[in-house]
């Protein structure tokens, strides 16, 4: 075992002869504006909205000084709660030119998570969409801070929300205690362009500049803390690897709010001058599909399970896809058939798969054009330029030789700074050495390529979306009628996963059936984090010490819910 790894250890470094950017996203950007001004910057259809890297820098300055003028400053936490649209990338490049911090807010979210994110966060201000899809944002935040009706715009005092000072509603309606966005667009002339330059160049590309929320085994999320380094240089690197230009044309369905649209997809076309295309609000595969016809699109983003609603489409042949060439598939592993029909059907020949997390910024792994087709489906890919990988005995945490199964840990530039506000959970995942505990069970082969073959945290994945059952968990314990509650993950093939809930009964406590929980969880968590099934039991399998064994509940719930006839589709 020693002599086979210190020949061949499970470790690989990820060489480059392409440095890395030491500029801010601020600095960066108007390096790229100023050399590429009239490409295509912008282009978000369901707004009818076109804009050149000129008009767009024009743009992203007047709302940085329109932020300082309310009072935004370096280190404040502006949330932004929003589907894609160009108001999310004007306030990206607006907080980023100012150094405030910039808060992601998921769309989904309800009562309980929002109210959660903007006083862990100790946001000051926050911009927010009107509604999106079956969220009226508005009536949320109307609830949550009914001190809004008679207060003056940037001045809330909120009992339930302390920190939160200011909101700018993205509609065209009046809503009291929050300026439309046009009316905070118009602060801009109390600032000139001089004391936004001076504000500008006070940041250091280390300075934290995100905060993106990860679902945590504690029941809470987790603020990952992202600089402009971790950030600017993740996006560049991996649409580098996809040879992205300033004469792409990049189609991004996937939400902002996740690294995979703000960073690979954002910031990886602004690094280079590339086109930057919102098909819709939210996905909508044949918009996408139109999208690329009528934009000449040549590159495109998605979960596999969007590549696949595109594919089944059932006016998929109507459309001329032949100006695409290349892409990123991220959220799981691409199952064969699916890449072999986006190869041929899509004409996405250099489609790559990656892999990350939200607290490595988000890839650290990534397959490449030149690879063979079973690497594309087997593995996650080679490790990112300047970044390191290793795989370890989760239990010695010692190196293991190629070949053999560990927990995967990463390292480098794309690291977060840490966990906002949580210094424990960061010392629990970034050892002393510098390396993060991915606590994802990987095997690295030969060559270099890892697999990744299971998880050591029960995370669920549903349709590209991290679920950990304990959040889900920690909100069914406050049923009065709930006594306890176990959440795991079941297979699917639509999502990838459904959630299952494990249910024990208070003694004496009211019939509770599976639709009342449904509508308990309804407009307090994601919909996503809903459970599909639930089952009510006296007790849960346990090991002799009074361990609950999830993978038991899984087998049983499989066996009962007949999903192991089921075959798997693409």
């Amino acid at each position: 075992m020693n002599n086979l790894l210190r020949a061949n250890p499970s470790y690989a470094s990820g060489a480059s002869n392409t440095p890395l950017i030491g500029m801010t996203i601020g600095d960066k950007f108007d390096q790229i504006a100023d050399r590429y001004p009239d490409n295509d910057a912008l282009i978000s259809r369901h707004q009818s909205i076109r804009w050149s890297y000129a008009q767009l820098k024009s743009k992203v300055d007047s709302t940085a000084r329109a932020m300082l003028a309310i009072g935004v400053r370096r280190g404040d936490r502006v949330g932004i709660w929003s589907p894609n649209n160009a108001q999310w990338l004007l306030t990206q490049l607006a907080t980023a030119k100012i150094g405030a911090i910039l808060v992601n807010i998921n769309p989904a979210y309800r009562l309980h998570e929002l109210e959660y994110t903007l006083n862990h966060s100790e946001a000051r201000f926050l911009v927010t969409a009107q509604n999106f899809k079956s969220s009226n944002y508005t009536e949320m935040l109307q609830k949550l801070a009914p001190e809004l009706a008679e207060c003056e715009n940037g001045k809330l005092k909120s009992e339930t929300l302390p920190h939160l000072q200011g909101i700018i509603n993205l509609s065209d309606t009046v809503y009291e205690g929050m300026w439309r966005w046009s009316d905070f667009i118009e602060q801009a002339d109390k600032i000139n362009a001089e004391q936004l330059a001076s504000a500008q160049h006070e940041l250091q590309f280390d300075d934290p500049i995100n905060i993106q929320y990860t679902s945590g085994t504690t029941g809470f999320p987790k603020g990952a803390t992202l600089s402009h380094h971790n950030i600017l240089n993740n996006g560049f690197f991996v649409t580098e690897s996809i040879g992205l230009t300033h004469k792409d044309r990049l189609i991004i369905p996937v939400p902002l709010y996740h690294c995979f649209g703000m960073v690979m997809g954002n910031l990886g076309c602004l690094s280079h001058g590339a086109t930057i295309i919102y098909s819709s609000e939210g996905f909508e595969p044949e918009t996408v599909l139109k999208t690329v016809e009528e934009e000449r699109a040549t590159a495109l983003f998605g979960v596999p399970t969007m590549f696949i609603a595109e594919l089944e489409h059932p006016n998929f042949e109507q459309y001329d896809l032949t100006s695409l060439r290349t892409g990123i598939m991220a959220g799981s592993i691409c199952p064969a058939e699916v890449m072999k029909a986006v190869n041929a059907k899509m004409n996405i020949t250099d489609v790559q798969i990656a892999y990350g997390m939200t607290e490595t910024s988000p890839v650290s792994l990534q397959t490449a054009s030149n690879d063979p087709f079973d690497k594309r489906v087997t593995t996650v890919g080679r490790t990112q330029p300047h970044i390191e990988s290793k795989i370890v005995d989760p239990s010695s945490t010692y190196v293991l030789p190629r070949g053999e199964i560990g927990e995967l840990c990463t390292r480098g530039y794309s690291l977060m700074l840490k966990y906002w506000n949580n210094e424990k959970a960061t010392h629990s995942s970034i050892d002393e050495s510098g390396w993060m505990h991915t606590g994802d069970l990987a095997m690295m082969d030969d060559e270099g390529y890892v697999q990744i073959v299971g998880r050591i945290k029960d995370m669920v994945i549903r349709g590209g979306e991290n679920i950990y059952p304990k959040e889900i968990e920690e909100y069914l314990y406050t049923h009065h009628a709930i006594s306890d509650v176990q959440v795991t993950g079941v297979p699917d093939n639509k999502f990838g996963e459904e959630l299952v809930a494990w249910i024990k009964l208070k003694p004496n406590a009211e019939n509770i059936s599976a639709e009342t929980l449904c509508e308990f969880c309804k407009g307090q968590i994601s919909h996503f984090k809903i459970p599909r099934y639930f089952k009510f039991v006296d007790e849960f399998p346990m090991t002799v010490t009074g361990k609950i064994q999830k993978f038991k509940m899984r087998q049983i719930s499989i066996e009962e819910l007949g999903l192991d006839t089921k075959k798997d589709t693409p």
